[in-house]
């Protein structure tokens, strides 16, 4: 993970936001190459979800033929929206504080182990990834007993490593920044929203929220599709957007943000035929994964225990990946597939649900008036063949991009040996990204700076610069430069060479074979239109 990270910098994937100022924790920003993987993986997304998608045909799995629609909403929006989903009161993590350093963490998130010498036992915990987290629990466990180096085997630290949550008490608990025992408080709920305020004069009445999903813009305008967009049941509507979350302990590297991107959809059915959607969605974006390059190996479908469900589920499935910052064996989510029932809608029409009744009605104050009023519209649903009038079913597939973008940047590097440019074999570090989202496509190298080379390959540069973002590079010897594209994930270096003068013909290389192909100029563009097609 270090050497992936180290990368994402040297390259220009990723960068800490800030980072000339010290950083912001949880805030990250893409570089010239991770802003192109992100918008690949974006297109990617939406052109199957939305933009390639055929509402003439059925699908394989699908129960029947269905339209999708493509929706962009603002981030800011009525306050009165995340009363009514539920966010404004249950949407918490449960957090600590540390009495002596004066920070904070989320109470399931903060690992560590048991720690035993001469019969004291305590648990020492720690921020550190998984794979420096034992040696970081023996170095804190030394320093709390007083321990010299000579003196290590003395300490006898378990193998199992645990999170807060999983423990009876925090008494004998070494916090992250802590040196003495017992300084954490009793875990307490904090509100993942941002608050902001409307207009100039800011008083409480102003307040409102950056959105913590993108879902809900979807539920408020579902009339408005409905009424403008003449989709018939079922349907989808998708959107791409930002989201943000105050997270306690935002961690191993983009996985965990306070501000990042989603892909969602918001899919509309039957109440009858709900249970094979979900069925169908799930099964739909697992094989999305796959086909962009996540290895099936590497990925669960893990579908939630009845105490894990959100207040509105139905069931929910993740999709989750073996990131190599989690310890072997366990999985992080990529995606949620969610049946939602018909909580979101009659919320919005009718006010907020109460989780604790079944079938859910309104949740009403003390007063016995709904404790968060609803907007009063009819988000029924009334179909124009059979007459019929119902609350569509709701089910929801969302996918982090920013998480999407880190699964295929750690299943993609790689490190093997390839010859540099005396034939000596040497490591080399390549990502191994699908052409679809690799940044850049293709690089075109003259070989010298000289006879004629640069103006053949600057003229190959601009013909396939009209198609794919390419990249011209005439520094340095060609191995290196090789080397840097292997870095980038560039599928293809196309190279000018004294050759090329005679018989107009270059070389394409390939990133993962190596194979060297000698290719008429002419040809070019619609050979690396060829290879990019067959990737799909």
């Amino acid at each position: 993970m270090d050497a992936l990270v180290s990368l994402c910098k040297r390259r220009g994937f990723l960068f800490q936001s800030s980072e000339i100022y010290g950083g912001v924790q949880g805030f990250w920003d893409y570089g010239p190459l991770g802003v192109e993987l992100k918008r690949n993986l974006k297109d990617a997304w939406w052109h199957d979800m939305i933009s390639g998608h055929n509402e003439l045909v059925s699908p394989a799995g699908a129960p029947s033929t269905f339209e999708m629609v493509g929706l962009d909403c603002t981030i800011i929006m009525h306050p009165q929206v995340w009363k009514c989903s539920g966010h404004y009161d249950l949407f918490h993590d449960h957090m600590v504080d540390c009495r002596e350093s004066k920070k904070r963490y989320r109470f399931d998130q903060v690992r560590g182990r048991f720690v035993e010498y001469q019969g004291k036992k305590i648990f020492v915990s720690t921020l550190a990834e998984i794979e420096q987290e034992e040696d970081e629990v023996r170095r804190r466990g030394m320093k709390f007993f007083k321990l010299r180096a000579k003196n290590a085997d003395e300490l006898t630290v378990e193998k199992e490593s645990l999170t807060l949550d999983k423990l009876d008490s925090t008494e004998n608990v070494l916090a992250p920044d802590a040196k003495a025992l017992g300084t954490l408080t009793e875990p307490r709920e904090f509100n993942l929203m941002f608050k902001t305020t409307l207009g100039a004069l800011g008083g409480e009445e102003d307040t409102t929220f950056l959105r913590p999903e993108t879902a809900q813009g979807i539920f408020v305008n579902f009339k408005n599709v409905v009424d403008s967009s003449r989709v018939r049941i079922p349907f989808g509507i998708g959107q791409v957007g930002k989201s943000f979350r105050n997270e306690i302990t935002p961690r191993n590297f983009t996985f965990r943000s306070r501000e990042f991107e989603q892909m969602e959809i918001e899919f509309f059915c039957h109440p009858n035929q709900s249970q094979e959607w979900y069925r169908y969605w799930r099964d739909r974006r697992m094989a999305w994964y796959t086909k962009l390059g996540l290895s099936s190996e590497s990925l669960i479908m893990r579908e939630h225990h009845t105490e894990e469900l959100a207040h509105y589920s139905v069931g929910t499935a993740d999709i989750e990946y073996a990131f190599p910052f989690l310890p072997e064996g366990e999985y992080g989510e990529l995606e949620g597939i969610a049946h939602r029932g018909d909580f979101d809608l009659r919320s919005h029409m009718e006010g907020k649900l109460d989780p604790a009744t079944n079938p859910m009605t309104v949740e009403l104050n003390e007063h016995g008036k709904p404790k968060h009023r609803g907007s009063g519209k009819d988000l029924a649903y009334r179909d124009d063949i059979t007459n019929e009038k119902f609350v569509p079913h709701v089910i929801e597939p969302s996918a982090g991009a920013d998480r999407a973008a880190l699964a295929f940047l750690c299943e993609a590097y790689t490190e093997d040996e390839a010859p540099d440019e005396n034939g000596k074999m040497q490591t080399r570090t390549v990502m191994k990204l699908d052409p679809r989202l690799a940044p850049i496509k293709a690089a075109v190298f003259p070989l010298v700076k000289k006879d004629g080379m640069p103006e053949v390959a600057q003229e190959i540069y601009g013909a396939l610069k009209e198609h794919y973002n390419v990249f011209y590079d005439a520094k340095g010897a060609v191995g290196r430069r090789y080397r840097r594209q292997d870095e980038a994930g560039t599928p293809y270096c196309i190279t000018v060479d004294g050759d090329s003068l005679t018989d107009k013909t270059v070389t394409i290389r390939d990133r993962d074979t190596l194979e060297q192909t000698r290719v008429k100029i002419d040809d070019v563009v619609s050979e690396i239109q060829s290879r990019m097609k067959a990737s799909t």
